[in-house]
């Protein structure tokens, strides 16, 4: 988690989250690129099932539908308050020397 919080503390531009929105699941884990398509970097560097596990373990945020029974995608508020989260975690931690 320290090299996500380290690039988020940057703002590289590939991590400049909009102040409003949604984000998609391949937006928050990322994608590798593939059969041509560009890779994804990752804002919180998990894999898909360890997202879903958190979120139905209350670690992550829950999704909404908001954009159609079909689609299913994060506000983006409640992406940057995990991204907080962490960071306060993270700043705890090293204050201990944990």
């Amino acid at each position: 988690m320290k090299v996500l919080l380290y690039s988020l503390m940057g703002e590289s531009s590939m991590h400049k989250l909009p102040e409003t929105g949604y984000l998609r699941l391949v937006q928050i884990v990322g994608r590798p690129s593939a059969a041509g398509k560009p890779e994804i970097p990752a804002i919180i560097p998990v894999s898909r099932s360890t997202w879903w596990a958190g979120v139905k373990s209350g670690r992550y945020p829950q999704p909404t539908r908001a954009l159609g029974l079909r689609i299913t995608a994060w506000r983006v508020e409640d992406v940057r308050a995990l991204l907080e989260q962490i960071a306060e975690a993270d700043a705890s931690c090293q204050k201990t020397g944990s």
